[in-house]
């Protein structure tokens, strides 16, 4: 027995030796300079490529000077940032799947160019985000704005929230902005920093193109990253973006409950539709308060997430189309008789 155990133990100190001295011989290959292998690995593995910038871009069907020196390297730019800022990128074509058939429609019923869904995206990342100025929404209303448009903010409602509404009051403004400046481009340039601020350029500048203004930073890079978005979004693997359709966010079918009236409490309101308070507030964002008091009996209409919302794969498997979803079918966020009472 003491024999097995010896020889038992010889080969283990034999086997040792050898894999510590092939980790040690590889240790003294490389101590001399370990720079040299990591540079031949990193040259091997690690490419980074420069972009072609497309002869032909277009915003709202108005052609882009992509021959101007200034134009170019600011498309350039842009395109570089969103190509090589994956993670956000990534995030923009998952949030589109399922946000832009809601917009769409309602830039149609509006006769706004569909290329203004990229605003929205600009703006907040298709979210409903708050900037440090107070800004709010799918579409950065602030309050004095999104009040002139029709929307209603007070304790316990806020529409800016709203993607419907808020998309709707931005649609006026773009009408309003067109019929001064005959130029969607310009729209664009006064939606981010204000028909104000923009006029007063334009008459010092003595020029009315986007293009040919010199404009604060914000501004200036606006029109760009919107047209940078588009192009990649609409062609994700000329830019190395590979995303499969169970990669993409889906629509999340509802139904309305129309109310007229005041809800004293919203956590008893959720439950007695079979969802909880989170989800209510998930679907309805535009709700501040855990009340509605209502006093002047205005219509709201209230989101409740369908049968089978809590099923990923579900959701997946039935709403993750990436065609259009038209306005007639009920089985969207997009109500019809909403967007028509607003008008």
């Amino acid at each position: 027995m003491n024999k097995l155990i010896l020889q038992h133990k010889k080969k283990l100190i034999v086997i040792a030796a050898f894999f510590g001295g092939a980790v040690l011989a590889h240790v003294i290959s490389f101590s001399g300079n370990p720079d040299i292998q990591y540079r031949s690995d990193f040259e091997k593995a690690y490419k980074i490529f420069s972009l072609d910038i497309p002869d032909n871009l277009n915003f709202a069907a108005e052609k882009v000077p992509i021959e101007n020196f200034d134009v170019r390297e600011n498309i350039d730019r842009e395109f570089l940032i969103n190509t090589y800022w994956q993670s956000q990128t990534i995030l923009f074509l998952k949030r589109s799947n399922r946000w832009f058939k809601i917009i769409e429609p309602i830039l149609k019923q509006y006769n706004i160019p569909n290329d203004f869904k990229f605003v929205a995206l600009i703006e907040s990342g298709l979210t409903n985000a708050t900037s440090n100025a107070g800004a709010v929404g799918f579409w950065q209303f602030m309050e004095p704005t999104a009040k002139q448009y029709g929307l209603q903010i007070d304790q316990e409602v806020d529409e800016r929230y709203d993607v419907e509404k808020s998309t709707i009051a931005a649609c006026k403004f773009f009408n309003e902005a067109y019929k001064q400046y005959k130029s969607w481009t310009m729209v664009a340039a006064a939606y981010n920093m204000g028909s104000n601020g923009l006029n007063k350029q334009v008459d010092m500048q003595k020029v009315t193109n986007y293009y040919d203004l010199l404009l604060n930073i914000e501004t200036s890079r606006y029109v760009f990253r919107i047209l940078a978005a588009k192009e990649i979004l609409g062609n994700p693997k000329k830019y190395g973006f590979y995303i499969r359709k169970k990669d993409l966010y889906p629509i999340i079918p509802t139904h309305a409950i129309k109310v007229d009236s005041s809800i004293a409490n919203l956590t008893d309101f959720a439950i007695s539709n079979q969802v909880n308070y989170k989800v209510l507030k998930i679907f309805n964002p535009w709700l501040r308060k855990p009340t509605l008091s209502n006093k002047e009996k205005k219509t709201f209409y209230i989101k409740i997430p369908n049968k089978g919302y809590e099923d990923y794969n579900f959701l997946m498997n039935n709403y993750a189309e990436t065609q259009l979803v038209t306005k007639e079918d009920s089985s969207t966020f997009y109500f019809p008789e909403k967007v028509d009472s607003l008008k």
